[in-house]
Formats: C-alpha cells, structure tokens, sequence
C-alpha cells in the first residue's frame, strides 16, 4: 500500500552546480556526436576494403543507425521518467563507447553495421535523460537556455570529431594494416574507432560526479518498505494526452524532423564531396569544416535555446517554434548557393550561416517538447521526438542525398547537385508544417500547465488527509 508524501517542493540548486550539470552533460554529448560524425571521415577506406558503395555507407551513418536509435529511445524514455537518469546516461555512454570499438574489430559490411546499431542504442540513453535533468535543474525561464547550451554539445563533438579525426584518419589510413594485440590485423581506418571510443568510458564515470535532482510537478509515492519513488503515470494516461494534442506535437516534432534531415544530410557528405571534387585529405576538409560546424553551430544552438525564451517573454508562447521557422526561412536562399560554387574557399565560408542556422534550430527544439508535456511525460515525450526527428532526419537525411547521387545522376561527381536538391525542395516544406501548429502548440502549453496544476492539488488535498 503506498501513501502521497508531502506536496511541498524544496528550492531550486545553486544556479553554478546546475551549470556545472549541464557541463558534464555536454562533455557527454561531444563524445555521444564524435563518436557518431568521425564515420563520415572514413568513406573512402570503407569502400575500398570493404567493397560498398555511397548508400551502403549511408546505412551506417543514417537509417540503421536511426532506427534501432530511434525504437530504443521509446522504452528508455519510459524509464527516464521514474528511474534514476544519471544510472541511464552512465551505463549509455559505456555501451555506446564499447561499441565503438567493435567497430575497429569488424572485417566484414554486416559486423560493422551491426556495431553502429550498439553503437545508436547507447546514444538513444543520452538524450532524453539529459533534457529532464536539466528540466528539473533550471527555473521555467531559463530551460530554453540551459538545452540549448547542452545542444551545442552536438556542433562541438561533430566538429572535434571532423578536425581531430581529419588528422587521425589521415595518418592512421597511412600506416596500412596494424597489429593489435589479441585483436589482430586491422586497417588503419579501424585503428580510428579505438582512438574515439576507449576514452568514452571515462566519460560514463564522471556522469557520477552529478546528482540527481528533485522532480518538479510529479507525485511522490511512498511504499510500503519506507522508499519513496515517483508515481508512474498509467501508459494509456500519457497516450490520452499525446493524442490530445497531437496537432502541437507532430507540427512541432515533424516540422524539426525535415531540418534535421537536411542537416545530417549536409553533414553526411559535405566532407566526402571536398575530398572527391576538390582533391583535399581528410585532414584539410576535417579541420575546415570542423572550424566551422564547432563554432558556428555551436554558438546557433545557444543562441536558439535563448531566443526561444526570448520569444516567450516577448508575448510568444509558441516561440521555440518560431525559432526553427525563421531558421528555415534564412536558410532556404543560402540552399541554392554554397554547394554550386567552384571555388572551395568560398563554398567552406558559405556553409558558416547555414551550419549556425542548423545549430540555431537544435538549441530550442528539445526545450519546445518540455513546455509542452507535463514533467512526468516528458522523457517519453523527448523519446517521440528524437524517434521522429532521428528517423526522418538521420534515418533518411545522408541516403536521400546518396540515393540521388548513385540512382538519379549515377555519376558520384554530381554530389553537389544532391546536396542543393535536398533543402531546396524540403526547407519550405518544414516551415509550412511548423506554422500550421502555432495555435495547436499555444493550447497545449496551457493544457500541460491544468494537467501540472490538478496533480498538484490532487497531492495537497491526500496529504492533508494523511496529516
């Protein structure tokens, strides 16, 4: 028999140890991308030992990842909401570290797909996680910033991944084959996957250096051993209200979802179509264009998770959607010019606003699923969001560009033509999805606020009985 605890909520952490929080966590996220972006460095080698082709070596990057990413995100959401996130996000990174390793023990296409595949169920522990803590970590006006901050982790690890990678991969791939002890003969591409994932397990130890905080707007429930545990929220209950609101959330979810594709789909293959068009090493494209995703995107992320507060302030309650609408808008003319310049100074320089545009969008979209689902809904409203978002834009995003390059052109010199194809058709496509929910995403946002508002009643009222 379980009993309601006191509704009495304590104040919030000291404000430095909930930045110091949101520190380790993207210290977790670059390892999280660095591990997930430094495939997009090794293209070349893959398809020379392993005999591939582009839209096979999309399938690592893309939509085998994606899916078991995505699929698994689901159940662990469900966990994020009552377990401990912390235990969540350690025994992630260790998985995903792992199997990043594996990945230098394959010899065959089919070993290293199925080592990306643990590679995504180990990430698909990060994020969902992470958005509730820094939820239950920040005061309502300042979560926007606080996940947008995290989400420069993503921009800092892809582009520490592109610039420390460029040189690892050059000067590995240029040893040959290497002995390893117990392990064997391996290339010198797979040599890459020890250097990026070994020093990620450290990263799973440090993520105990944090604590869990108090859950803000949940029930406490006392059982009958004495241990308090958070009451769970009947699945059919978090079902109702998703389906309530599905207008608020699928305009969100899928409009993001489109941006996404476009941006996994650049990042794909921009490098790869240096190295073929412009004759650079992975070490020249890697530090160029790592240069600019690190900076640019990074400072976009912080600057959308901040603007989408500001926006709210200003009198726009749907204003972390907003933020990814005015991104797509200033995006769309810059889709037409960067990949059909021939000189590639030029073109790495015109890829800074879309990747801060990319980054801008990716530091509000997280904190828009955490206004609008009740605190325990959100790691399962956060898992539907990166099921679709990933599905659609990782699953989907670097084959759409290779399957326009190997099966529309057939010519792999054509890649820039892919590259410009993919947001010019989709970018007005996702802003007219995002706009048709600006209503939709306002009601919601007052919905979340009554549903948090009776479950607090309802607390009071059992414990004033139970005093």
């Amino acid at each position: 028999m379980s009993r309601p605890m006191s509704a009495e909520e304590p104040p919030y952490p000291p404000e430095s140890y909930a930045w110091y929080v949101v520190g380790v966590l993207v210290v977790a996220l670059v390892f999280s991308f660095i591990d997930r972006q430094i495939l997009s460095l090794l293209v070349q080698p893959i398809r020379q030992d392993l005999g591939v082709n582009d839209t096979q070596i999309s399938l690592l990057q893309g939509f085998a990842f994606a899916i078991f990413y995505t699929f698994m995100g689901i159940p662990i959401g469900r966990l994020v909401d009552s377990g401990s996130r912390r235990t969540i996000i350690a025994v992630g990174i260790v998985f995903w570290s792992l199997s990043t390793v594996a990945c230098g023990m394959v010899s065959s296409y089919s070993g290293l797909l199925m080592a990306r595949v643990g590679v995504a169920v180990g990430e698909a522990a990060l994020s969902p996680a992470a958005y509730s803590l820094i939820t239950d970590y920040f005061r309502k006006e300042k979560v926007g910033t606080a996940i947008g901050v995290y989400g420069s982790g993503m921009y800092l690890g892809s582009g520490l991944a592109l610039i420390i990678g460029g040189f690892v991969v050059q000067a590995a791939v240029g040893w040959g084959a290497v002995e390893i002890p117990v392990v064997g003969l391996i290339h010198g591409w797979q040599l890459v996957f020890f250097a990026v994932g070994l020093p990620g397990i450290l990263v799973g130890a440090l993520v105990y250096t944090i604590r869990e905080p108090i859950r803000r707007g949940t029930r406490m429930v006392q059982g009958a051993d004495g241990a308090s545990r958070v009451e769970k929220v009947p699945p059919a209950e978090v079902v109702g209200y998703l389906v309530r609101n599905r207008r608020a959330f699928l305009s969100h979810n899928f409009g993001y979802a489109l941006l996404a594709l476009i941006a996994y789909g650049a990042g794909a293959w921009v490098p790869t179509f240096f190295i073929r068009t412009f004759g650079w090493t992975p070490a020249e494209i890697g530090f160029r264009f790592g240069m600019s995703i690190l900076i640019f995107a990074s400072l976009g992320a912080v600057f959308g998770g901040w603007f989408g507060d500001y926006l709210k302030r200003r009198g726009l309650p749907e204003g972390k959607l907003l933020v990814g609408v005015l991104a797509a808008c200033i995006q769309f003319p810059m889709a037409f010019a960067y990949p059909l310049v021939n000189d590639p100074m030029v073109m790495l320089a015109l890829t800074a606003l879309p990747n801060f545009l990319v980054g801008m969008s990716f530091g509000a979209a997280p904190g828009g699923v955490q206004e609008l689902a009740p605190n325990q809904m959100r790691g399962q409203a956060s898992a539907l969001y990166l099921f679709i978002a990933n599905i659609i834009g990782l699953g989907l995003g670097p084959t759409a560009v290779a399957a326009i390059t190997d099966y529309v052109f057939q010519d792999v010199q054509m890649l820039r033509w892919s590259l410009m194809i993919v947001p010019v058709v989709l970018l007005p496509v996702a802003i007219a999805v995002m706009l048709s929910g600006r209503g939709a995403y306002r009601r919601t946002l007052e919905e979340a606020a009554q549903w948090a508002a009776k479950r607090a009643e309802a607390e009071a009222l059992a414990a004033a009985k139970g005093g």
